[in-house]
């Protein structure tokens, strides 16, 4: 994305597309599910010049679009608007409109100017600062995981791969088998324009560990705030590919019990003021640099009091289990994936680790303040890390973080290190929302309680 003063790039747009109709604004919600509205064309230049009035409570609905009872946004203070601007770059056309249509990110701010506090974007521009005060830039990218669904009538499948010659399912987990990439070619082939055309830097794409799951891997840029529009960009282009190819994409983050859960993992290096990767070079042991031992241990520190960012919702704890390459302790090591923070093979230069915990169904912009927390607490402090993980070494499945929501909402408020970065206020919300909606999902009848209870109990 190319920034460029609003006013200006809207005008270039409009030159560019000229039949133009509408505007769609997007803004992610604190579970990072894109929400906005649709605007006339006459009507798109409040976005670019002044801010278009937009609820607050936008960015703090549950899963379900509901506003939460236990806090004083939406119902319970009159729902207030506030301003929603124009983030500079991002707007776009929208491909798969019917009519000729753009989206442009919002950013909120308050009637006075200030950053709106619940805008995850400013969430996570608070918790880079402190970074940025000691001179450093981190860089990095998000890989994210995802299924193509079918419905069979009876229940939700994955889009199973067919044997060529019959429309049966191809069985097996057939792990990055080329030809499953060309039976989705033209999802592949849509979503493709859809990146190009949205600036979306999105990679290689690759069959993942089941039948039906994806991985794209966006590159890297020095901008985590950019970094993570990207993450939620893409997520909307990739339905919209589904979606025109009579198919449905989910991001949950285990969609299916017999199947491999679906992560959000992110590559994370930083540039000294100089310019130079801090985590390159040895420490005085040899294997290395201080600065990078030093980021593992805050991320390990920073891990339990994170899971409910990492794992935002009940779904979220279904991924968490042995054999399924989701670390449940702050382990690190070399070229190896069954630790939670990774170091891939890398020269000097390019040297930087892996977090792989988030699942694929987070905000993006929350887990990013929550690693830059523990990146900024483990250097500022020198956190020594645990014992380090060889490479090829076996790993026991290790409990080291809650992996039920509850406990992780409990370890959440009892956290000492986030509430410094994602400001106390926002802590306390996001907190009360969390344990609002897990109170909510806990209060329904499923039908597994009748297959199990009615007829024995």
């Amino acid at each position: 994305m190319k920034s460029a003063e609003p006013m200006q790039e809207l005008k270039d747009y409009l030159e560019q597309y000229p039949d133009t109709r509408f505007l769609e604004t997007l803004i992610a919600d604190m579970n990072g599910i894109l929400r906005g509205k649709r605007a006339g064309v006459e009507d798109i230049a409040k976005a670019f010049k002044n801010g278009m009035n937009l609820c607050a409570a936008t960015t703090i609905l549950d899963t379900l679009g509901n506003t939460f009872d236990s806090i004083p946004y939406g119902l319970n203070d009159g729902d207030p608007d506030a301003r929603g601007n124009a983030v500079p770059g991002s707007l776009a056309p929208v491909p798969w409109a019917t009519l000729p249509t753009a989206q442009v990110l919002l950013e909120m701010s308050n009637l006075d100017g200030s950053p709106y506090e619940n805008d995850p974007r400013n969430v996570l521009r608070r918790a880079l600062q402190p970074l940025g005060d000691m001179g450093l830039k981190p860089v990095m990218a998000l890989e994210l995981e995802f299924y193509l669904v079918e419905h069979d009538g009876e229940r939700f499948q994955p889009k199973m791969p067919r044997i060529p010659g019959s429309d049966l399912p191809q069985g097996g987990m057939q792990y990055a088998m080329m030809e499953d990439l060309y039976e989705f070619d033209d999802f592949l082939t849509d979503l493709d324009a859809f990146c190009q055309a949205q600036n979306i830097p999105a990679g290689a794409a690759l069959s993942e560990f089941s039948p039906g799951q994806f991985e794209i891997n966006l590159h890297h840029v020095d901008d985590p705030v950019l970094a993570c529009d990207h993450a939620v960009l893409l997520k909307r282009a990739v339905k919209a590919a589904a979606t025109s190819n009579g198919l449905a994409a989910t991001f949950m983050a285990k969609p299916f019990a017999e199947s491999a859960g679906s992560g959000m993992h992110v590559h994370v290096s930083v540039l000294g003021a100089d310019g130079q990767n801090i985590f390159a070079g040895n420490c005085d042991d040899g294997q290395f640099s201080s600065r990078l031992k030093h980021a593992i241990g805050g991320l390990g520190e920073a891990m339990p009091e994170s899971m409910s960012i990492f794992a935002p919702n009940a779904n979220s704890y279904r991924r968490h289990a042995p054999g399924n390459f989701v670390p449940a302790t702050p382990s690190w090591g070399p070229n190896h994936r069954g630790v939670a923070l990774r170091l891939p093979l890398a020269g000097s230069e390019n040297k930087r680790f892996e977090h792989r915990v988030a699942g694929a169904d987070t905000n993006p912009y929350l887990v990013v303040a929550a690693i830059l927390a523990g990146i900024h607490h483990g250097i500022e402090n020198e956190i020594e890390p645990r014992e380090m993980t060889a490479e090829r070494a076996k790993l026991e499945y290790e409990v080291g973080v809650p992996v039920r929501w509850s406990e992780a909402l409990d370890e959440f408020d009892r956290g000492k290190i986030l509430p410094k970065f994602i400001g106390a206020d926002y802590h306390r919300l996001f907190s009360q929302c969390r344990r609002e909606e897990e109170a909510n999902f806990h209060s329904e009848i499923p039908t597994k309680d009748f297959e199990w209870y009615l007829r024995a109990v």
